[in-house]
């Protein structure tokens, strides 16, 4: 098949269907890796033939392409409502923690490859935005915590890298067992989260 009928057909495919194929491209990259990842195997799990796929996609980075860019711009778009509501800096890690189990909860397998994959795929081209996506994440969160320690609402003494790194891993991480619909929702996760980090679960005396 021609790109350019590869491109047309793209075009015209319904987006709901688009995000069903790209839905099923994400939780069998999220399980299998992207590189143990074949189209057959993605076609296979959404029910069809490998040549259909390429109705579709042009190439399997061309799906992880989208997954990934798709999750990081909804991600910011919270984000920077966040940052630009003008929060102390307690309330705006209570709402970027909350927010990121939201983006969990939309997007648990994208999660999931970002945290696996981004560090190998930010040395191509294609996805030099891993990085600077990575880059804004932490100036956000480091100028989050650092306004909190010169404000003495967070401790003089803490380390602002590590402690970022603990709360980016501890969010994060927990894509590799959060299910949507479970029992808890996004918002209560995020409650019992901020509770530990902020306040620890030791009984004060």
């Amino acid at each position: 098949m021609s790109a350019a009928k590869k491109k047309t057909t793209s075009a015209n495919a319904s987006p709901e269907r688009r995000r069903e194929l790209l839905n099923t491209a994400a939780e069998v990259f999220a399980a299998h890796g992207y590189n143990a990842t074949t189209v057959r195997r993605i076609a296979d799990e959404a029910g069809m033939l490998a040549g259909s796929l390429y109705y579709h996609f042009d190439s399997k980075e061309s799906m992880l392409d989208e997954i990934l860019s798709s999750f990081l711009t909804e991600l910011w778009d919270g984000y920077d409502a966040v940052l630009a509501a003008g929060l102390g800096p307690r309330e705006t890690i209570e709402a970027l923690v909350t927010e990121s189990f939201r983006e969990i909860d939309r997007h648990r397998a994208a999660v999931a490859i970002y945290q696996k994959e981004s560090r190998h795929l930010a040395a191509q081209p294609r996805f030099g935005y891993l990085t600077d996506s990575q880059r804004k994440f932490e100036k956000a969160w480091l100028g989050t915590l650092e306004r909190g320690v010169a404000g003495g609402v967070f401790r003089a003494d803490l380390d602002i890298r590590l402690t970022y790194r603990f709360v980016r891993d501890t969010v994060w991480v927990a894509a590799s067992w959060y299910r949507p619909g479970g029992q808890h929702s996004p918002e209560e996760i995020a409650r019992q989260y901020l509770s530990m980090v902020l306040d620890g679960i030791a009984v004060r005396g």
